[in-house]
This record gives C-alpha cells, sequence and structure tokens, in this order.
C-alpha cells in the first residue's frame, strides 16, 4: 500500500485487533512509536513477547515469525542463503537494507507482502482494496 494511503487510515485500537499480522500494519502505520529506531531486532523482540503471550494465554494462533518459522523459512533463499543464518531474520533483513541503503523497516514490510502474497493469505494490499506490488530484488 502507498505510504500516502496508510497515512490516511486511522490507527486501530488494540481490541480491534484480530492478530499478529494487524499488529504489523499497525507497525507499518507508525513504526516509530512501535519499534524503537525502526530496528529490526526491536521488532523481533516485540513478536517475541507476542508468541510468548500467545502460549502463556493458550491462544490458538500460530506465529510465522519465529526462528526457524514460516517466514524465516521463506526468507533464507530470498536473500540467497542456502542454509538458515543463526542470527535471525531480523539481522539479516538489516544487512540486507544496509547492503542497498535501505531503511530495513522498509525492506521488512516488503517482504512480509511477498510472503503473504506467495503463502496465499491477504496483505493490507488486498484488505484495503489496492492489489499486491509485484516481487523486487532485495540484495
Amino acid at each position: 500500500m502507498a505510504e500516502a494511503e496508510m497515512a490516511r487510515r486511522a490507527p486501530r485500537q488494540l481490541t480491534e485487533m484480530r492478530d499478529v499480522y494487524d499488529l504489523l500494519e499497525e507497525v507499518r502505520l507508525r513504526p516509530g512509536m512501535w519499534v524503537r529506531g525502526s530496528s529490526l531486532q526491536h521488532l523481533d523482540s516485540m513478536l517475541l513477547g507476542y508468541h510468548v503471550a500467545l502460549r502463556v494465554h493458550g491462544a490458538k494462533e500460530e506465529l510465522d515469525f519465529r526462528q526457524g518459522g514460516p517466514f524465516a523459512n521463506w526468507l533464507w533463499p530470498r536473500l540467497g542463503y542456502e542454509y538458515g543464518s543463526s542470527l535471525g531474520w531480523s539481522v539479516e533483513i538489516e544487512r540486507a537494507a544496509e547492503a542497498t541503503d535501505r531503511p530495513a523497516i522498509e525492506l521488512f514490510f516488503e517482504l512480509l507482502d511477498e510472503f503473504r502474497a506467495e503463502q496465499g493469505q491477504p496483505g493490507v494490499s488486498e484488505v484495503e482494496g489496492a492489489g499486491v506490488s509485484g516481487r523486487h530484488s532485495v540484495v
């Protein structure tokens, strides 16, 4: 979704969110509010806390962002790795972003949209009616 379109959407309350992807769309809308310095390592820590809360409360939601989870396993070949990185997806996306002189949070959301499209999950673009963007070169 274009930044101008995202800026027009009002932030949602926590009680309006259904899953981790709704939370991530709020992060996309206002990354500076949710993630210190737009650091993907901080986002990864936040998602770990989300995962822990799911388990503590017995929620049935699966989390794609854990180490060795679906997102990381999809990401490694996308970034040119034959095997997963022990440093985790957040570090490797930050490295790829630095190598291409792009903001890491921007690259994360681009990759997230691609992941969701390939997994057949509706992304924010589809939900909002804007269509999913095409595949872009990362590195």
